[in-house]
């Protein structure tokens, strides 16, 4: 596998792209790697929460699972998850049907 670098203007390299698999392994230590040393004092870990609003957006990212697999997991389309990910709220019952077809609780 070859892994792809970004150059900087000046010619460096500046940034690898990785696989996300491999990315999701070393998440972890890549994180604390840059708090501890990280480039720029400001670091801040990367939160999930911060960027999507939509819960049922935010499990199905979490439980790495596309929209089409939830909808077939729901036995719905993956526009209307699309549509239901694009909501400002969502339901508790949505919430629940969500939660059981990706975690098996009920």
């Amino acid at each position: 596998m070859t892994l792809q670098k970004i150059k900087s203007v000046n010619g460096k390299d500046e940034y690898v792209l990785l696989p996300v698999a491999i990315y999701r392994v070393l998440k972890d230590q890549i994180e604390e790697k840059l708090a501890r040393h990280g480039t720029a004092p400001e670091y801040v870990p990367f939160v999930l929460e911060d960027y999507v609003d939509n819960p049922v957006a935010a499990a199905r990212i979490k439980a790495g699972i596309t929209q089409q697999q939830l909808a077939q997991r729901l036995g719905v389309s993956q526009a209307y998850i699309s549509q239901v990910e694009r909501r400002t709220s969502v339901t508790t019952k949505m919430l629940k049907r969500v939660s059981v077809a990706i975690h098996g609780m009920k």
